[in-house]
């Protein structure tokens, strides 16, 4: 039993350890612009309804924030996937592109930042569809273009490459024998590549919605944004709420990992088998 509680207890020694030392050097500190205590930055997190520097709630921010990311995600999901799938089978169009999709992989996606801005400004989805003002409007105006593409941009290379990868590393007898048996182009598509190579494809998309959480609060910097938690943060440390800043880096941290569990938890019931094929 003492064995046990020390093995479920072990993973919690070093947060404990870490929030003792932030609790220590906040009181010594004794400035909250600078380290705010934790029952300041557990107040906010505690009353998510909470109005917060008449911003909105912090839950409010993080459900827009986080439909900004699954838009620009699924956008990024809908074009490599498929791309990445054909990439890997046909090695004519993997020679074709794979050269000048190449000379954009390494370029970061804050650096498209003044082209976006070139091209789409503060346009938004609403603007775009040229839907009168009403409640729809106000939702879909909160989508701009701009932040949709650096999100998209970020997202597109780990969910194409994965699936390039996946698609190349299935073992080519098993197409060979499907189609020396008389197996049609689909039925080795359906019932062979996506199988074998769906599990590198589902790990291209865990990355991907990483990634695309990571660009968000770039993406909520650029001119047009009024709200989503990474304007919240911007605008938070410009009038000395630390608290806040905290606040939501902590709302983001929990929310991509609660998203990147839910993929974990898709590959160990789905993708077990994967470990016994090594």
């Amino acid at each position: 039993m003492p064995g046990r509680i020390i093995f479920w207890a072990a993973p919690l020694l070093v947060p404990v350890l870490f929030f003792l030392i932030w609790e220590f050097m906040a009181t010594l500190v004794g400035n909250s612009l600078i380290l705010p205590p934790l029952e300041e930055i557990g107040a906010l997190l505690a009353h998510p309804l909470d109005n917060v520097i008449a911003m909105g709630t912090l839950a409010g921010n993080i459900g827009i924030s986080l439909v900004r990311v699954l838009c620009g995600y699924a956008a990024a999901v809908l074009l490599g996937v498929p791309l990445g799938v054909a990439m890997g089978y046909y090695a004519g169009l993997h020679r074709l592109l794979n050269l000048f999709l190449g000379m954009f992989r390494p370029i970061p996606p804050l650096a498209w930042v003044p082209l976006v801005l070139a091209w789409f400004g503060v346009s938004s989805l609403a603007t775009v569809m040229g839907l009168p003002r009403s409640e729809l409007y106000y939702y879909l105006n909160n989508l701009k273009i701009s932040m949709l593409f650096i999100i998209f941009i970020g997202a597109l290379f780990p969910i194409l490459t994965s699936a390039v990868h996946g698609v190349q590393t299935v073992n080519r007898t098993l197409v060979d024998s499907a189609r020396v048996l008389g197996a049609s182009e689909r039925d080795i598509f359906t019932k062979i590549l996506l199988p074998a190579a769906a599990p590198s494809i589902v790990n291209g998309l865990r990355i991907g919605l990483g990634v695309a959480w990571m660009c968000l609060v770039s993406a909520e910097m650029l001119p047009g944004s009024l709200s989503g938690v990474g304007y919240l943060i911007t605008h938070a440390y410009t009038v000395g709420r630390t608290d806040v800043v905290i606040a939501g880096m902590i709302s983001i941290s929990v929310v991509g990992a609660l998203l990147d569990m839910a993929f974990q938890w898709i590959e160990r019931r789905k993708y077990a088998w994967k470990q016994f094929s090594r």
